[in-house]
C-alpha cells in the first residue's frame, strides 16, 4: 500500500495582503487533481500570524477549504522565530498560545502503513517555554513506541546545511543546541525522512542515514542577493510516496497556473530586502 502526502509550505497566506493566496487556490486545485491522500504544512503557514490573529484565521480557512485531510506544523511567521538568534518575533507563550487556538497542537504524531509521520515545532525546540520539555518527551515517546515503523520528521526549518555539526547560529537553519536536542530524541529510531521548508528552494540530499528534502514555498522566492542558491528556486510542492516496506520517494511538482513571485518586487508583504539583508 502506498499513502501519497503532498508536503507544502510556506504559504504565507493573509487577510489583509492577500499577494500569494491565488497560488493557494491554484494550489488546491492540483491537490485535488493529483488524488493526495493527505496535506502536510511544514510551516509559515501565514504571512504575519505570530502578530496578527487574522492572519492565522485567514490561512486556517483557506486549509479547511481545501477539502483535504491536512495537518500543518507552525513556522516562524506563525508563532514566532527560534530564541537566541536577534529575532524582532521570538516565540513566546502568547504567540503560542495564539496559534494554538487557531490550529490545534503544535506537534503531533500521525500513522500510516509502515510509518509514524511525527510533526515538531521547530521554533520551541531549545526555548526556555515548559512546553519544550512536554515536546522533547512527545517525540521521545512516539520514536521509542513505533514498533517498527519508518519515522518521517516533518520541522520547519533544515536541521543543517552539510553537517550535523555545524555551529552557525542563524536564521536559516535549526540552531545547534535546538538541533542536537532534537535528534538525541530519535536517537534508536529509524528515521528515514526529514521533511522541512523555510528556505524556500527544493533540494533532496541524503545524510545521517535519512533523507533530507527541503520542500519549496508555494508563494514566492527569494533573490540571489538575499540567500544562497542551494537548489531550484521554484513555487510549488513535493509530492511524498510512503510505501508500506518503510520506503518512500518524494518528488518535486511544480503545478500549472502558479505565479512564480520574487518577494523582492512586493515589499508591501515584509518589506525592503536590501534593508535587512542577512
Amino acid at each position: 500500500m502506498t499513502v501519497r502526502i503532498a508536503q507544502i509550505s510556506d504559504t504565507h497566506l493573509s487577510e489583509a495582503k492577500p499577494f500569494f493566496n491565488t497560488n493557494f487556490a491554484r494550489l488546491g486545485e492540483a491537490l485535488h487533481e493529483a488524488a493526495v491522500d493527505l496535506v502536510i504544512n511544514s510551516g509559515d503557514i501565514s504571512l504575519n500570524g505570530a502578530d496578527l490573529d487574522a492572519d492565522l484565521r485567514r490561512a486556517h480557512g483557506l486549509h479547511e477549504a481545501l477539502d483535504l485531510d491536512w495537518l500543518a506544523i507552525p513556522g516562524n511567521h506563525d508563532i514566532g522565530d527560534s530564541q537566541g538568534i536577534g529575532s524582532k518575533q521570538p516565540i513566546d507563550e502568547d504567540r503560542r498560545a495564539r496559534y494554538r487556538a487557531v490550529f490545534g497542537e503544535d506537534y503531533w504524531a500521525h500513522d500510516i502503513p509502515g510509518w509514524r509521520l511525527i510533526g515538531v515545532n521547530a521554533q520551541l525546540a531549545g526555548s526556555d517555554l515548559s512546553a519544550d520539555a512536554d515536546q522533547s518527551n512527545f517525540v521521545r515517546q512516539a520514536a521509542s513506541t513505533a514498533n517498527g515503523r519508518s519515522i518521517a520528521l516533518f520541522v520547519h526549518k533544515p536541521l543543517y546545511d552539510a553537517s550535523p555539526a555545524e555551529t552557525a547560529l542563524d536564521g536559516r537553519f535549526l540552531p545547534p543546541a535546538a538541533r542536537g536536542g532534537l535528534l538525541s530524541t530519535l536517537s534508536g529510531a529509524t528515521l528515514r525522512l526529514v521533511a522541512c521548508g523555510h528556505v524556500h528552494q527544493f533540494r533532496a540530499t541524503d545524510g545521517g542515514g535519512w533523507r533530507d528534502v527541503w520542500a519549496p514555498s508555494t508563494a514566492f522566492i527569494l533573490p540571489d542577493f538575499f540567500q544562497p542558491t542551494y537548489g531550484p528556486k521554484v513555487v510549488g510542492y513535493v509530492d511524498h510516496a510512503f510505501h508500506a516496506n518503510g520506503t518512500v520517494e518524494s518528488q518535486l511538482v511544480r503545478p500549472p497556473g502558479m505565479t512564480l513571485h520574487n518577494i523582492e518586487t512586493i515589499p508591501e508583504a515584509y518589506g525592503d530586502l536590501r534593508a535587512h539583508k542577512h
